[in-house]
């Protein structure tokens, strides 16, 4: 990485213009085998990841980062799927030991930001393949804030929070604030990875690569499970009654479609 240096504490000219946006594309794979299952995967997920439960993730997300909210807009779908967006507002720094150091943030505890002018979005996409059983649960997750706080402060919660398969993350630094000297800053905060930011218990079950952009202040990682266990991934099936040449179809189908979304391209039969 291009050496940098930076100042422990910035002294600015008014309020930090720095946006800071933590994208998130989260999958959960499943398996679903007949045409009732299917349907009743969708509904299930439908009703785990409803707008009311989505919206107490992202009140518990903007707690996490200190922000007051000043907007919910929420939505559930027919047939499938949920939406909640939020905005949010700066609250007073109550503590001046807030930092955005490159370690694994809270899972959750009180962490006080300063924020304006920001959001949190969530939208969900609950998807069956009609032939192959196959289906899949997609939430598109961002938060934004304006300030000094990061939103990598919330990586921790939110990935524990959906618990998936495979998780795509983006982190983007934009703008510039000055200090006082009217010397721009187009980043405040150290980081070489997103993979810094996550805690060692997820690292661990996650295989995880990096492609960073360092002179655009433009990181991305993507993770997807190590260990793969069958009945993980059955929805109302036990692997046991499975035959073995069956389960190993199945594997295969499920281990396809997770290699697809993490590497972004279709695999050839």
């Amino acid at each position: 990485m291009p050496g940098r240096s930076y100042q422990k504490k910035l002294k600015l000219s008014g309020f930090n213009n720095l946006t800071k946006t933590l994208s998130f594309n989260l999958y959960d794979i499943n398996y679903a085998e007949t045409t009732a299952q299917q349907q009743a995967y969708i509904e299930y997920i439908d009703e785990e990841y409803n707008a009311r439960r989505l919206t107490a993730i992202l009140t518990e997300v903007s707690h996490l980062i200190g922000a007051s909210i000043l907007n919910i807009a929420h939505q559930d779908y027919d047939p499938q799927g949920a939406s909640v967006t939020m905005l949010i507002a700066e609250e007073p720094v109550v503590s001046e030991e807030l930092q955005n150091a490159e370690r694994p943030g809270p899972l959750p505890e009180a962490v006080v930001g300063h924020l304006d002018k920001s959001h949190i979005t969530v939208h969900t996409y609950p998807e069956s393949h009609p032939d192959n059983g196959i289906s899949t649960f997609r939430a598109d997750i961002d938060v934004s804030t304006c300030g000094r706080i990061s939103p990598l402060r919330a990586l921790n919660y939110l990935i524990h929070s959906f618990d998936s398969d495979i998780v795509i993350m983006d982190y983007r630094v934009r703008g510039f604030t000055r200090d006082i000297r009217g010397r721009k800053h187009y980043i405040d905060h150290r980081i070489n990875s997103i993979q810094n930011f996550i805690a060692r218990d997820t690292k661990e079950r996650y295989q995880m690569i990096d492609v960073n952009v360092y002179q655009e202040n433009i990181f991305h990682t993507k993770m997807i499970r190590k260990e793969f266990d069958l009945d993980n991934y059955l929805f109302n099936i036990d692997a046991a009654d499975l035959p073995e040449k069956k389960q190993k179809r199945i594997r295969k189908q499920l281990q396809k479609e997770m290699q697809e979304i993490f590497y972004g391209r279709n695999i050839p039969r």
